[in-house]
């Protein structure tokens, strides 16, 4: 009993001083990259980062069907716990065997350094965070493991300490390993992890520096201002998407695991490729300039068919024409390939770019500076495409191209790759599996055909005849439409479905289709009962 007793109480204790040296990796890791290359080359970014790439598109489109907006939290969180168990297992193979829990690091660093120069900006400096981690947490292990084999009883010890209950208690005390200096050398350890993590985050640009920065922003006003939002663009029904959708509400898909942190006064925008100059302007440039405003609704391709990955703003910014127009485009170039700072490109078709819609640099969004999720200090805004072929936040760089020459991020990976929006409706209410009185009934929701605008909306109550919905007033062919139908209610279960047409006289397609290649299909319904 005592040597079974024994054996389980030093591998937790190894477990732990696994556990210990696996976050000491991290933070020394996280140090290193804010002090000598920037915080996205830290080991647990740079895999996490490598993570989202490879991952299938069915993974993603689950993460984001049943996750939503907290898809990254999740990812990160599983993250951490399955490096919680490999480090507790290696501290456990440590104790087992000498460098064989030091294996297990080397193995996780390389896996760490392997993704850090697998970024699309990493440089060779990429691979020293997760080498200086691999260092740091290999000698911790080393040290505390060892305090513990160095001291384990032998198995004649053990054999003898059963044999002989009269000299158990000093026998056992003797060959019984320092529980209490491997604890304190573990509580060091992790106290020293926790401390390297807080330096890498301070000693790097933080996001409470770039909040400052952005609430230290003023933006000027717009030489050429929105047009109002008529009256009627809002229709008053309880439970209805507002017409604006409030920044904080505003749905937020993109590749970046931790949020690009950039300051106005470092902000760099180059125009380059197929041009006949290049084109570089920093943050107090683009402010310079005519700014104008455009009520824009956007749209990401992996909305499901009545879902909510849809959100209409104020967005204030430069054309974007205007601004190519600097750089004297060839006559060649068919693709404008966008890239963040965080290295996330974006290939937009050229022609429309520049066949006179309102596509922007933006700088503001409802009356604000853009918020650090949604690209601050500057993104791009092009009503018309589903946002990974439009719509780059954090944008540092266009380039005039080509598409036989040159792919982005999601094209890579076999999305469409020009992407004009589907023309969609949705019904917000009543709600799916809602119960609603017998009698008259408001069923309303929205719809969108950006660029070509919403002219019908139909609702259509089990197999009956589709019936013609009111719509509210149109804001610009860039933004949804709100819509009502009043329905006299019958008791029962009922479907409600709902269809709209865009302005070019195209009636949404009842054809159901995923998000993947290239948007979703297909109309919404939803399954009341009436009482």
């Amino acid at each position: 009993m005592i040597a079974t007793t024994h054996r389980w109480g030093t591998r937790g204790l190894a477990a732990l001083a696994g556990i210990a040296a696996g976050g000491l990796t991290l933070g020394v890791g996280e140090l290193v990259a804010a002090l000598v290359v920037e915080p996205a080359a830290a080991p647990f970014l740079a895999v996490g980062n490598t993570f989202v790439d490879l991952t299938p598109e069915w993974l993603k489109s689950f993460a984001i069907r049943t996750f939503g907006e907290n898809d990254k939290q999740v990812l990160l969180g599983g993250m951490a716990g399955v490096l919680l168990v490999l480090s507790a297992i290696g501290g456990v193979l440590e104790r087992w065997r000498r460098r064989a829990g030091v294996a297990v690091l080397l193995l996780l660093g390389g896996v760490a350094v392997a993704a850090a120069l697998g970024r699309p900006t990493a440089t060779a400096a990429w691979a020293l965070p997760s080498l200086a981690g691999v260092v740091a947490g290999a000698a911790a292990l080393t040290l505390m493991v060892g305090r513990l084999r160095d001291r384990a009883p032998a198995a004649d010890q053990t054999r003898a300490v059963d044999a002989d209950p009269s000299t158990s208690g000093e026998s056992a005390s003797a060959a019984r390993p320092p529980r209490r200096q491997v604890l304190l050398l573990t509580a060091a350890v992790a106290g020293m992890a926790v401390l390297t993590a807080i330096g890498g985050r301070r000693f790097g640009r933080t996001l409470a520096e770039v909040r400052e920065a952005r609430d230290a922003l003023r933006l000027p006003a717009p030489a050429d201002t929105a047009a109002p939002v008529p009256a009627g663009a809002e229709l008053d029904v309880a439970g209805m998407t507002p017409f604006t959708t409030p920044n904080r509400d505003f749905y937020r898909v993109d590749t970046a695991l931790d949020l690009p942190r950039v300051v106005p006064e470092e902000w760099r925008l180059r125009i380059h490729g197929m041009v006949g100059q290049e084109v570089e302007l920093d943050f107090e440039d683009l402010l310079g300039l005519d700014l104008v405003e455009r009520m824009i609704t956007l749209t990401c391709v992996s909305n499901e068919v009545g879902g909510e990955l849809a959100g209409n703003a104020v967005w204030l910014g430069y054309p974007l024409n205007d601004l190519l127009d600097r750089a004297d485009p060839s006559p060649d170039a068919d693709m404008l390939l966008s890239t963040s700072v965080d290295g996330f490109t974006a290939g937009t078709p050229l022609d429309v770019v520049r066949d006179g819609r309102d596509a922007l640099l933006a700088v503001g969004m409802n009356g604000e500076p853009l918020p650090i999720a949604h690209g601050f200090p500057a993104r791009l805004v092009v009503p018309g495409l589903y946002g990974y072929v439009s719509a780059t936040k954090w944008v540092t760089e266009l380039e005039l191209t080509r598409f036989d020459r040159a792919s982005a991020y999601w094209t890579d990976r076999g999305w469409a790759a020009e992407a004009p929006i589907k023309t969609a409706s949705r019904i917000d209410v009543p709600g799916s599996f809602a119960e609603v009185a017998a009698g008259r009934t408001v069923v309303a929701g929205v719809a969108w055909a950006q660029h070509r605008g919403v002219t019908g909306v139909e609702v259509q109550v089990d197999d009956g005849d589709w019936r013609a919905a009111r719509l509210a007033d149109e804001a610009s062919v860039d933004t949804w439409r709100q819509w009502s139908w009043e329905w006299d209610a019958e008791p029962g279960n009922h479907t409600l479905r709902v269809r709209a047409t865009d302005g070019a006289g195209d009636r949404q397609t009842d054809e159901q289709a995923p998000p993947f290649p290239e948007g979703s299909s297909g109309w919404h319904s939803v399954v009341v009962r009436v009482t």
